[in-house]
């Protein structure tokens, strides 16, 4: 057997093997692995359905309409760009079609529970290309509102990202809106981490409120490795353009021939994401995150969160990384993090991480998450 082969064998007896908490993850269903791993990773589509640079493309375009219009339909938006590679290049043709490099943009703090692309300074494309300001949260690790808008009021961006990557509550689209409206800005809601619980029933959802809704397929949707760009009413409303400026920033500002195995199996997930099961997945997630959070605090642990899938551990000054090797060498997978306010860094975070979809996917139940969290506290307790 090829090297990569076998290895490609150790690893899946190792995802079957330990306990995935780590909040991105998930497991697929085999109709999004046939997918990904079919045919169509031969061909190369440039352009958008009946607007393709090569020919031979009739059974992709009406792969990719498919998609779109079961993405449309899941959650709700007038638009849906289903070609960006992943999340950070969705968020990427965003900035691109609405806001000049140098413009301000606004977005939560990294170690608050934001992400990367949503202007983090210095560091990434977000923050260098262009003038982030970023809100905070609370010693409880919640946004503030009045402070954000207090934020936005005097520094007025161009741009807000209402989003999370390390956030255990549930976002209030709402008075993301009010604030944004206020000054004019655009809202653009990054739902990466909770559009299954979204689509799923458990999580209000963005679209009344945003112009565009940005997300990864996998994570809890449980789709493949991929992103989407959806334009609400809202977003049309105040530009009619609106779908076509994201779809220029797709292609050709960002990228070039779209990944069509990747779009095929994000089909599939769609359907999948739109049954009744799917919604009973989305409140067992929710159920099994309050249960190990509970259980962790009665052992003794500082835990922010949660009312949505994850939460983010206090496990002690700079004690982050440390923990989640020991977690590893449990069999239980998580990964280090900052706490709101973390007196560590980013390389030496005091907290960690965890989820509970893919534990989810593979069964787990309330029982099953309570063992768990008695020994995760002993662990982290040692």
């Amino acid at each position: 057997m090829d090297k990569i082969m076998d290895l490609i064998a150790q690893e899946e007896k190792y995802q079957n093997e330990t306990i995935r908490l780590i909040p991105s993850e998930n497991f697929t269903s085999e109709n999004v692995k046939k997918a990904l791993a079919s045919d169509l990773t031969n061909k190369y589509a440039e352009g958008y359905p009946g607007k393709r640079y090569y020919q031979g493309n009739k059974i992709v375009d009406e792969i990719e309409n498919l998609a779109i219009e079961r993405g449309k339909k899941l959650l709700g938006v007038e638009h849906l760009n289903v070609q960006a590679y992943s999340g950070s290049p969705a968020n990427s043709a965003v900035l691109m079609a609405l806001v000049e490099p140098g413009e301000k943009i606004c977005g939560m703090k990294l170690n608050a529970g934001g992400h990367l692309t949503h202007g983090h300074p210095k560091i990434t494309f977000s923050g260098k290309f262009f003038n982030s300001v970023q809100y905070d949260v609370d010693v409880e690790g919640r946004i503030d509102y009045e402070k954000l808008r207090e934020l936005v009021v005097a520094e007025k961006p161009k741009l807000i990202f209402a989003g999370t990557t390390a956030y255990p509550w549930i976002l209030d689209w709402e008075k993301f809106a009010k604030v944004a409206d206020e000054v004019g800005a655009w809202l653009v809601a990054d739902i990466s981490h909770i559009a299954g619980l979204i689509v799923g029933g458990v999580h209000p959802s963005p679209v009344p409120y945003v112009h565009i809704v940005t997300s990864t397929t996998h994570k809890s949707l449980r789709g493949p490795r991929g992103a989407i760009i959806g334009v609400t009413k809202k977003g049309l409303d105040r530009d009619i353009d609106l779908a076509k400026k994201i779809d220029r920033a797709v292609f050709p500002g960002l990228q070039g021939g779209p990944h069509i195995n990747s779009i095929a199996a994000m089909a599939v997930a769609f359907e999948e994401a739109s049954g009744e099961d799917f919604k009973k997945y989305a409140e067992q997630i929710v159920k099994n995150a309050k249960v190990l959070a509970d259980t962790l605090r009665e052992g003794g642990l500082k835990v922010f969160g949660t009312e949505n899938h994850l939460m983010v551990v206090d496990v002690g000054l700079e004690r982050g990384k440390e923990v989640a090797v020991e977690l590893e060498e449990a069999g239980i997978i998580v990964n280090a993090n900052t706490i709101p306010h973390d007196m560590g860094s980013p390389f030496k975070p005091s907290g960690i991480r965890m989820g509970t979809p893919a534990m989810t996917t593979k069964g787990y139940v309330e029982a099953d998450f309570v063992a768990l969290g008695v020994k995760i506290a002993d662990i982290v307790k040692r």
